[in-house]
Order: structure tokens, then C-alpha cells, then sequence
């Protein structure tokens, strides 16, 4: 077993070496503000709900999308769970900077920094199980793509529906957890219905779609440089994709 979890270490380290760093550091970047911009309902009326997380959480699909197309779904799953882990650990430095004691009024920064810690959660499992969802449909979308694999249709194809179900997938859970489940508990009744629920991350769904369709040549144009150039070809000598 230790063996095991040495040689996972030891390969995402591998990994994270491999993966150019611009991408991993927006990557990572855009989860922590993504979780934090998510405590503010920016628009609530009738059915239609959203939540600041949407402004960023397209960014997030499309260094997926792009590390997935070239470096495998493996490899994009575990740099999501290593942005994971910095976000839980930068959510853990803010809580402890809010618990601080100081003589002057920082009410306004710690209710922003310190967070809320079901949020925190729910957007953790959001984020980690639209990550599997988003990885694995964008690969085995690509396999169908057999005869030009690296080509435009395949490249737009397998990102535009992998964003939208994983999208839909993330703003699901992350709405039933926090408006469904806990916020009736701890915000004094407040919550959302189902409709809003399911209509908040289908709009969401939507909107962040719509910014992946603006951006997705970028992530092409990124995948195509990035074969040309050989990038982490030591890494996927070891695992192909």
C-alpha cells in the first residue's frame, strides 16, 4: 500500500512538472476564486437563480478540456484533485486569518473571507464529481473521433458537450447541497426549490457553455502548439492516451 501511494505521489509530481504551469496556475487560480465568488447569489427571481461561481467556472472546464485532450483524462483528474487541495487549504488559511481576534472592526472581511464551511463543501464534491463527468466524457468523446482525432469538429465536439453536462453536473449539487439541504438550516429559512435548482444550472450550463464556445479556440490553439512542441512527451510515453 505505501508503495502504491508512493509511486501516486511520485507520478503527479511527474505530472505537474510535465503540464505547463500557465495552465495549472489559471487552473488552480480560477477553482479558489471560483469557491469563493460562489457565496454571493448575484440573481434570485421566480425560478431563475445564480450564483457568483459562474463568472470563472467556464475558465475551469476549458484548462480541463485542454489538459484532458492532450494528457489524458487521468492526468486531468488528478491536477483537478490537486487544485482541490490547494483550494481547501487556502479556504483553511482564510478561516484562520478570519478567527484572528483584533481591535478594530474586520466583521465585513471575515464574513467575506472566512466563508462558510457547507459551502466550502458543497462546492468541493460539485467540483470533484463534475471533474470525473467533465474528463472522462471529453476523452471517450474524442474516441469517436477515430479518423482525425486532432481535428477541429473532434477537438469543439468533445469539449462543447463534455462543458455542458459537467457544468450542469457541478451547479446541481453545488445548488441542492447549499440552497436545498443546508442553507434552510443555517440561514434562517432561506433556500431554493428544485425548479430553481434545476433552472439555475441549466442556465448556468448555458452561459458557461456559451463562454466556452468564445474561448474553445484558444484551448485549441493551445493542444495544437502543445503537439507540435512535444510537450510532455516523457510523461505520455509512460501513459499514452
Amino acid at each position: 500500500m505505501r508503495s502504491r501511494i508512493r509511486n501516486a505521489v511520485s507520478d503527479t509530481i511527474f505530472l505537474l512538472r510535465s503540464v505547463p504551469s500557465p495552465v495549472v496556475t489559471v487552473f488552480t487560480l480560477s477553482v479558489v476564486l471560483m469557491n469563493i465568488l460562489a457565496n454571493k447569489t448575484i440573481y434570485q427571481h421566480g425560478i431563475l437563480a445564480v450564483d457568483g461561481g459562474f463568472v470563472l467556472s467556464w475558465a475551469v472546464f476549458l484548462c480541463m478540456d485542454i489538459i484532458t485532450k492532450h494528457f489524458g483524462p487521468r492526468a486531468a483528474t488528478k491536477i483537478s484533485v490537486c487544485a482541490l487541495i490547494v483550494n481547501l487549504f487556502v479556504s483553511g488559511i482564510f478561516a484562520l486569518v478570519a478567527a484572528i481576534p483584533t481591535e478594530a472592526d474586520f466583521s465585513a472581511f471575515n464574513t467575506v473571507i472566512g466563508g462558510v464551511w457547507f459551502i466550502l463543501f458543497s462546492s468541493s464534491a460539485a467540483f470533484i464529481v463534475s471533474a470525473f463527468v467533465n474528463n472522462g466524457m471529453n476523452y471517450a468523446i474524442g474516441r469517436l473521433f477515430s479518423k482525425d482525432p486532432d481535428g477541429r469538429a473532434a477537438y469543439f465536439t468533445r469539449s462543447y458537450v463534455s462543458t455542458f453536462v459537467g457544468q450542469f453536473v457541478d451547479n446541481f449539487i453545488f445548488a441542492g447541497l447549499t440552497f436545498m439541504v443546508f442553507a434552510p438550516i443555517y440561514w434562517d429559512g432561506f433556500c431554493w426549490t428544485m425548479t430553481q435548482c434545476v433552472t439555475c444550472s441549466m442556465i448556468g450550463a448555458l452561459m458557461e457553455l456559451l463562454m466556452e464556445v468564445v474561448f474553445s479556440p484558444i484551448g485549441y490553439a493551445v493542444t495544437r502548439r502543445w503537439r507540435e512542441d512535444g510537450v510532455g512527451a516523457e510523461y505520455l510515453r509512460r501513459h499514452p492516451v
